[in-house]
C-alpha cells in the first residue's frame, strides 16, 4: 500500500494543533463561551489557510451565540460522492480534553489539510464538507444546543444529499497492554480485542454499507488494527454507541459512523484533568489520518 502522507510531518501538524487546543486554549469548555469562539476562529484560520471554502453556521445558546465551524473541500462539478468529517471541538469544564475531543480536531484539520493538497496532483471526485461541532458535552448533549444536532436538522430540513457522515470521536488513546481495553455488555463475548491498540468504527443498519466501505479502507491500512461493530436498533440498546455527533445524524436518517479508540472503554483519563496532550499517541493518530484518507480516495 502506498503511503499517502508524510508521517512525521503529520504529527508535527497534529502536535501543533494540540497544542494550540489544550494548551495555548485550554478549557473550551460550554461555560468558557470565550474559549469556545477563540476555538473557532483558530479552526476556521486552519481551514481557511488549507484553502478551503469556509462559513459558520451560528446559534443561539443561553446568553451567547455557538458557531459550527464549516470548510468544504471539493471539485466545482458535481461530485462523485458528498461525506462530512465531523467533530465537537468543546470539552468538560475543568478538563483540557486532549483526547476528548482535541485529538478528533486535529485528525479532522489534517485530514483536511493533506486532502486538499492531493487535489493539486490528481482528480478528486469526491467532496468532503469537515464541519467542526461547537457543542457536544454536558450541558449541550442530547439537547437543540449540540452543534451536530443543529447541523443534522438543518440538512434534513434542506433536504440535503449525503452519502455518509463520519464522526471522529476520541481517536487518540492507544495502550498495547493486555486487558487494557474494556468492553461493554455483552461485546466481552463477542471476540473483540483485550488489547487498546485498534481503532473501532460504529454504524447502524442504515450506515450497513458505509460502515463496509469505511472498514475496507482502513484495511488496507495494516499498520492501523480496525473493528467493527454494527450497532442494533439504532443503537438505543447499547446507549454508550450513541454518546457522540453521529447520533443525530442517525435520529434525522442520515448514514453515519463513529471513529474512535472507544473513549472510557480504553481512556482512563476520560472527563477528568489529566486528560492532557501528553497521554496521547501522536503515530496512533497520524495512522487514523492515512486510513481516512485511503477511504476518501477510494470514493
Amino acid at each position: 500500500m502506498t503511503v499517502l502522507i508524510d508521517k512525521q510531518e503529520t504529527v508535527r501538524q497534529l502536535s501543533d494543533h494540540l497544542s494550540m487546543l489544550t494548551v495555548t486554549i485550554g478549557e473550551r469548555s460550554f461555560f468558557r463561551p470565550d474559549k469556545l469562539d477563540e476555538t473557532a476562529r483558530y479552526i476556521e484560520s486552519v481551514y481557511r489557510g488549507i484553502g478551503l471554502e469556509v462559513s459558520a453556521e451560528d446559534y443561539p445558546c443561553h446568553d451567547f451565540t455557538a458557531a459550527n465551524v464549516i470548510g468544504v473541500s471539493g471539485p466545482a462539478a458535481p461530485p462523485s460522492r458528498f461525506y462530512l468529517v465531523g467533530a465537537h471541538y468543546d470539552c468538560v469544564l475543568g478538563t483540557v480534553g486532549a483526547d476528548d475531543n482535541a485529538s478528533a480536531v486535529a485528525v479532522q484539520m489534517e485530514t483536511a489539510r493533506q486532502l486538499h493538497k492531493l487535489r493539486g496532483s490528481r482528480e478528486i471526485p469526491v467532496q468532503v464538507k469537515f464541519v467542526s461541532f461547537a457543542l457536544e458535552e454536558y450541558p449541550a448533549y442530547a439537547t437543540s444546543r449540540m452543534g451536530s444536532r443543529v447541523h443534522a436538522k438543518g440538512m434534513k430540513a434542506r433536504k440535503e444529499k449525503l452519502d455518509g457522515m463520519i464522526c471522529l470521536e476520541m481517536v487518540g488513546y492507544c495502550c498495547n497492554q493486555p486487558g487494557s481495553q474494556k468492553l461493554p455488555f455483552p461485546l466481552q463475548f463477542m471476540g473483540y480485542p483485550r488489547q487498546g491498540d485498534f481503532i473501532a468504527i460504529v454504524g447502524n443498519r442504515r450506515s450497513k454499507e458505509l460502515m463496509r466501505d469505511i472498514s475496507a479502507g482502513f484495511a488496507k491500512n495494516p499498520a492501523l488494527p480496525v473493528q467493527t461493530l454494527l450497532a442494533p436498533l439504532n443503537g438505543w440498546i447499547l446507549p454508550a454507541v450513541r454518546l457522540s455527533d453521529h447520533a443525530p445524524f442517525w435520529n434525522e436518517g442520515f448514514p453515519a459512523v463513529m471513529v474512535t479508540d472507544s473513549s472510557f472503554f480504553r481512556n482512563p483519563h476520560y472527563h477528568l484533568p489529566s486528560d492532557t496532550m501528553a497521554t496521547l499517541d501522536l503515530d496512533f493518530m497520524a495512522e487514523v489520518v492515512e486510513s481516512l484518507l485511503i477511504f476518501l480516495l477510494s470514493g
